[in-house]
């Protein structure tokens, strides 16, 4: 599933509850994870973040290299 990361320990991302895709944004303070919000919609999103700061994590298979 696909993973932004924003500022102040902030991390969107998309995950299913029950049958229906939700963003579920999270906050790092202190070391903990803390749960902030499952949003429906981008917009709800942004009453959190700033669009604008979020990058996207992209994971790449483990042991992979440039070039193969």
């Amino acid at each position: 599933m696909a993973v932004w990361r924003g500022p102040r320990g902030i991390e969107v991302e998309v995950i299913v509850l029950g049958k229906a895709a939700r963003l579920r944004v999270t906050q790092v303070l202190g070391g903990r994870r803390w749960h902030v919000a499952n949003c429906r919609t981008i917009r709800e999103v942004e009453q959190h973040v700033d669009l604008a700061d979020l990058v996207e994590v992209i994971a790449f298979p483990a042991g992979a290299t440039l070039g193969d």
